[in-house]
């Protein structure tokens, strides 16, 4: 998969570093590394299927828009009996979205994604104020922290939207035909801090 950051060093906004350095307001992450598969339980199967998640990963699948992960893989809320999973690609992205196709074979229907949608990495003590500029949501830490999620539109681009951790650290999906436009939202949102590229 190509990174949908390739013409960030073009810009001028934005420096491609290998650490974060000193003062930098926002960083931003390409994650290439990230594999994607949309989960959909199958009619009168949720409760065996939640099993069979807890049972394979150790999670127990969230019921509304959380992200619960342990050892790599994630679960993310889209809606009533659907989630967005995430795992590493391992050099093959459909791999695990096989994997999981096999894994839930009867209980759930499941579809790569990896190749359809772009995520993106942000991280920084500016994260917050660049994300607030477009995202039509509360993003308050008494509101919206770590493990909360949310399916929205940033500058009228649907995204799929979740935070990390308190730093804040945000993972944002959007379709990857649409990650150019998103990545001019976000050099021109982001032009007031310092940002650099990490790889």
């Amino acid at each position: 998969m190509s990174s949908p950051l390739p013409r960030f060093a073009f810009t001028g906004h934005l420096s491609a570093v290998g650490s974060l350095p000193a003062g930098t307001g926002i960083a931003v992450t390409p994650c290439n590394d990230l594999a994607l598969a949309t989960v959909i339980a199958r009619k009168g199967q949720a409760a065996l299927l939640a099993e069979r998640i807890r049972a394979l990963f150790g999670i127990t699948l969230p019921t509304g828009p959380k992200r619960v992960a342990a050892g790599g893989v994630a679960f993310i809320g889209m809606g009533p009996g659907q989630w967005l999973a995430t795992g590493q690609a391992d050099g093959d992205p459909q791999v695990f979205a096989a994997k999981l196709k096999q894994d839930l074979i009867g209980l759930a229907s499941v579809s790569d994604q990896s190749d359809a949608r772009a995520v993106l990495r942000l991280s920084g003590a500016a994260a917050r104020q660049v994300l607030a500029k477009g995202l039509p949501i509360d993003l308050h830490p008494r509101v919206f922290g770590p493990g909360d999620a949310a399916l929205s539109q940033i500058a009228l681009i649907g995204a799929h939207v979740w935070q990390i951790d308190e730093r804040p650290t945000y993972e944002i999906a959007v379709f990857r035909s649409l990650a150019g436009s998103f990545a001019d939202w976000l050099i021109a949102s982001a032009a007031e801090f310092r940002i650099a590229t990490m790889p």
